[in-house]
């Protein structure tokens, strides 16, 4: 099966408009996807028709809701090949997932001389987290280098595999370099040594099927606004194994049992991590982005995509006054890059006059910043939807942009 690209842009009703009497040309997919019409529907849809709150209802709205609720549940299950929904926990993104690892798991398993391993190219949602924890418990964070074109230094991961290392928590696809992180490797590398891994899976789930059973990772972490799906909705995959033996994260409603002023239980798994009433909409939306997903030909996509990343960085490479910042053999999604003679922020600025949307700035990735020595670039990234055209359109831009900065 081909894909086509026209056809599928036609499902995402907001590409269908100028910006500064300039067709839109959207760049910014690492920030957040746009939404196609399916996903809009179905949140729309739960909103006219069944809007009700999820369990324990003795009503039809609320029986309504909550099959559709736990049919979510199980959509994501599918879609990352876990062997339960009881190891999908919906949270609110990929920050709030690292975040119930660090305090949840980690509190109990980490003390003081542990280690916890990142890399220098991690989003802070991977760094943060794991500094609070380490103040807390005295465990310590150490980042793993990258080198010159923004590969993960793999000498030097081996070099700090150790017995103090608990947890490697590596991003999969960086956010701000675009590196594919080796993950199958830097897995079985751990678990070599006793080592837990967490895969911050933001910028990947995106671009290609993911396997957590296969890629054996302990916890993955995603967000559905990256992947079609709404905003405040993601997923925190852990082995069921781990979830289980871990306390909760937060206290409230449905993630209980019992409740008295002696003491409290807790609910099972899933519900024991999800306090309060859920994102429920969100929740049906995502499953609707997934099932969007998974009803084109993923390996068509994924060659679509990277070719037209391809292209963009081979125009890139050979733009005069340009320079990528990380050129990694193996990169997904996105190139970050700087324009002689030019401030990111103003080189965002005089794209969006002509229409063209992209991400200036450090990304939330500081440390990687300050590795190649800049303040912060501008990320083009990419998406389904967009066209070589549109890549030749963002150059035609970068034109008018060195024009006038001249």
């Amino acid at each position: 099966m081909s894909f086509d690209v026209q056809a599928v842009r036609a499902l995402f009703p907001i590409l269908n408009q100028e910006v500064n009497g300039k067709p839109l040309v959207y760049l910014d997919n690492g920030a957040t996807t746009q939404k196609p019409e399916a996903v809009i529907d179905a949140i729309s849809q739960y909103y006219r028709n069944d809007n009700a709150n999820v369990h324990r209802g003795a009503h039809a709205l609320s029986d309504r809701a909550t099959t559709k609720f736990e049919q979510a549940r199980e959509s994501a299950r599918r879609f990352v090949n876990a062997r339960s929904t009881r190891e999908i926990i919906w949270t609110k993104g990929t920050t709030e997932s690292i975040n119930m690892v660090a305090f949840s798991w980690g509190r109990e398993h980490l003390r003081k001389g542990d280690r916890i391993l990142v890399s220098t190219m991690e989003h802070h949602a991977n760094i943060v987290p794991w500094q609070l924890l380490c103040g807390q418990t005295g465990a310590e964070l150490v980042p793993i280098p990258v080198d010159d074109r923004g590969q993960l230094d793999m000498q030097a991961f081996d070099d700090l595999l150790d017995e103090r290392v608990k947890l490697v928590s590596i991003v999969h696809v960086s956010n701000a370099l675009g590196t594919v992180n080796p993950v199958e490797t830097i897995v079985e590398k751990a678990h070599a040594i006793g080592a837990k891994v967490l895969l911050d899976g933001a910028q990947a789930v995106a671009h290609w099927p993911l396997d957590v059973q296969k890629l054996d990772v302990d916890f993955y972490s995603f967000s559905a606004h990256k992947m079609y799906g709404p905003t405040g909705i993601g997923v925190l995959y852990g082995k069921e194994e781990l979830l289980d033996a871990m306390p909760p994260f937060m206290g409230g409603g449905e993630m209980i049992e019992t409740v008295s002023f002696k003491g409290t239980t807790f609910n099972t798994l899933p519900f024991k991590f999800e306090p309060g009433t859920p994102n429920i909409a969100g929740a049906i939306g995502f499953a609707a982005a997934i099932e969007f997903l998974e009803s084109l030909d993923r390996k068509a996509l994924a060659e679509h995509e990277q070719s037209v990343l391809n292209y963009a960085v081979s125009r890139a490479r050979d733009y005069d006054g340009l320079r990528l910042v990380g050129d990694a053999d193996h990169r997904a999604g996105l190139f970050s890059f700087l324009l002689e003679g030019g401030h990111p922020s103003d080189i965002g600025f005089l794209l969006d006059q002509q229409g063209i949307a992209v991400r200036v700035g450090n990304h939330c990735a500081m440390p990687a910043m300050e590795r190649f020595h800049v303040p912060g670039t501008v990320r083009a990234s990419f998406a389904m939807y967009n066209t070589k055209d549109e890549v030749d359109a963002l150059f035609a831009g970068l034109d008018k942009v060195k024009t006038f900065l001249m």
